[in-house]
This record gives structure tokens, C-alpha cells and sequence, in this order.
């Protein structure tokens, strides 16, 4: 009954007004509200301050600025195995498999489509049809940024507006295409291994979406919006393995998608398996 319950509170929030409020919330700097938010929060999520650039739970601007911390060098060492495909996140793994029928497994009965995902462009889905899929969870108490799981030009990104259910077992068990039906932002590269998709999403109370080549991802109005890097009009933007690709304020998901034959994910990992940003995710196949 308690999960029903939830479920329906879901579906009848008003998501964005909600998530907008909070990140309001999330950017005020004044010293009395942001520290005992920060300080409230580092304590409930057992977050890790050791491992951060900044320790002090007080030298942060604002609760975003926390919330997005950067971490010590070598805090997240790049698996150096030849090929190796990164993990882009801190976290865990959703699911990971492969691509079947257009489509990629949620949770318990229920998937979502890679055409949907990606924006309903099927010229744009289809280089991962049958392809692979890895999709990453990150807690409140993850460090939140996004790296790169191999280096890549970035030929395309891609808003697509959307709700922003919860993000975790119970609505991913409960919400059918939970993925494909979150607001998100859908980045889309050329690597060594083909065309790679890392898809961020939102989710309740996640103020906003960063990447570091376009800053806040969020458009005026809630509408699809393409962005193209045509190398012939502008320089090209490559990302090295393992380099920032960008970030979530508050929240939520990253989806990596690969076309057929590319990669093998690793033996070791399967729903729930805990991961860290830089281990390896996935080999090369072939």
C-alpha cells in the first residue's frame, strides 16, 4: 500500500514547479540556511568529505556548489586496462544487457525505447540498435559529476523535455518507460568504439543539468531542442577518457548506450553492483 501510494503521489506532484522551488532553495548563499542544509544532508547521506577538494562543510557557496564538489586528485583513478570503457559515474549499476528490439530493460517486466530515449529520432537510434545499453543510479551520497567513458568528438546534443518521477527501485519497478519519460539530455559522441550515446537524467527536485561545453542544459521553454557540432562550422569539441562531460544538480541517472558488437561489460557487474567513476565498466569486443 505504501509504495501504491507513493506511486500515485508521483504522478500527481507538479514535478517541475516542485524541482525549480528546490533548486532555488539549493543556490541560496546565505551562511545560516546553506550550512545547515549542507551540514543536515552530509550527516542523513553519510557523504564522504575526505575524498573532496574541499573538506570544510562551510567554504561552500551554496548547497549546489557543495552538492557538485570536485574531488581530490587520484581520488578516482581510470582503469588503465588497454580499451577499457569507463565507468562515466559514481553509483550503481540500474541494469546493464543488451539492446533488444529497440528496446532497453528498466526493471521487474517493464522497458523503455532507445527511440524515445534519444529524442524520437530513429536516424538517431539507429546505430544502437542492437547495440549495448549500462545504465548508472547515483545516490544523494555520490559525488555528481560526469565523465567520459572513452574519448570522443561530441557531434550532437539533445534536449528532450520530460517529467521528473522519483528516481529509484520502487519507480522504475512502478512507472513503465520511467527513462524515456524524465526530462534528460541526450549527448552523443564519435569514440573508437563507434557511436556512444551518455544520456543524463532528471529526476524530482534535480534543479538542472550542466555540461561542461554548454553550461546549463535546461531552455527557456520545456520543448526538444538539437544541438549540432558540425565540425565544418565550428571547432571540433573532443573530450579525453575519463574528462568531465558534465553534471547534475541534485539527482539522478546516466545511460550509456553502444552500437552492436563493441563492447563487453564486465563479468563482475550486474544490477545493484556498486560502481565508482573510472573503473572499468566494459572491454572492447573484437
Amino acid at each position: 500500500m505504501k509504495d501504491r501510494l507513493f506511486i500515485l503521489s508521483q504522478y500527481l506532484l507538479p514535478h517541475h514547479l516542485l524541482s525549480r522551488l528546490i533548486g532555488c532553495a539549493a543556490e541560496c548563499r546565505a551562511g545560516w540556511f546553506k550550512n545547515r542544509l549542507i551540514g543536515w544532508f552530509a550527516k542523513q547521506y553519510q557523504v564522504n568529505m575526505s575524498e573532496a577538494q574541499v573538506e570544510d562543510l562551510t567554504a561552500f557557496a551554496h548547497f549546489n556548489d557543495f552538492f557538485t564538489r570536485a574531488l581530490k586528485d587520484g581520488a578516482r583513478p581510470l582503469d588503465s586496462s588497454p580499451g577499457a570503457v569507463l565507468c562515466p559515474a559514481d553509483g550503481a549499476v540500474s541494469q546493464l544487457g543488451k539492446i533488444e528490439q529497440g528496446r532497453v530493460f528498466q526493471a521487474k517486466g517493464h522497458s523503455f525505447s532507445v527511440i524515445e530515449l534519444l529524442g524520437g529520432d530513429t536516424e538517431r537510434a539507429a546505430a544502437f540498435m542492437g547495440g549495448d545499453f549500462a545504465t548508472i543510479y547515483l545516490s544523494p551520497k555520490d559525488y555528481h559529476r560526469v565523465h567520459m567513458p572513452l574519448a570522443g568528438t561530441l557531434k550532437e546534443m539533445v534536449y528532450v523535455p520530460g517529467r521528473l518521477f522519483s528516481v529509484n527501485q520502487t519507480t522504475a519497478e512502478n512507472v513503465p518507460e520511467l527513462f524515456a519519460r524524465n526530462e534528460r539530455v541526450v549527448c552523443l559522441f564519435d569514440t573508437e568504439r563507434g557511436p556512444m550515446a551518455v544520456v543524463l537524467v532528471g529526476a524530482m527536485i534535480v534543479a538542472s543539468i550542466e555540461t561542461v561545453w554548454a553550461g546549463l542544459v535546461t531552455p527557456p521553454k520545456r520543448t526538444l531542442k538539437t544541438f549540432s557540432y558540425d565540425e565544418a562550422s565550428r571547432a571540433p569539441i573532443v573530450l579525453e577518457k575519463g574528462a568531465e562531460l558534465g553534471r547534475f544538480k541534485l539527482g539522478s541517472t546516466a545511460i550509456v548506450l553502444f552500437g552492436p558488437e563493441q563492447v563487453q561489460w564486465a563479468a563482475e557487474l550486474a544490477a545493484n553492483s556498486p560502481v565508482q567513476m573510472g573503473q572499468r565498466l566494459a572491454a572492447p569486443r573484437g
